[in-house]
């Protein structure tokens, strides 16, 4: 998995991506015609401080790396961070990113859903 980097890329996502939100994140998806993704993370300065929007951003990305085998690649993925993930735990951003993973249809489906 690879990180989104320039402003161009997040631009893309957010003009011709689809999206999905909740309480805590935003998630912007758009296929990259490669076959890994690429995922970018954006906290904006009303959220806190520089140690709050790191945290969230470290938070976002350990999801990410934890469970990239259960997302399926080919994307280019951006998530913006709302007001209300100051102060979320690690448990609820990983609730949250999955949650909107599924919504959007890039949650694989593992063994134990299958065979429901």
């Amino acid at each position: 998995m690879e990180s989104l980097k320039k402003n161009e890329d997040f631009k893309n996502c957010y003009k011709t991506g689809r999206s999905a939100a909740n309480r805590y994140l935003v998630l912007y998806h758009v296929p990259n015609g490669q076959d890994k993704n690429r995922i970018g993370v954006s906290v904006s300065r009303k959220i806190g401080n520089s140690v709050v929007r790191h945290r969230i951003k470290r938070l976002v990305r350990e999801c990410c790396r934890l469970h990239e085998n259960e997302f399926e690649s080919g994307f280019d993925i951006a998530v913006v961070a709302r007001r209300s993930a100051n102060g979320a735990t690690y448990k609820e951003i990983e609730t949250s990113l999955l949650g909107l993973m599924k919504k959007s249809g890039l949650l694989l489906m593992t063994s134990s859903e299958q065979t429901l």
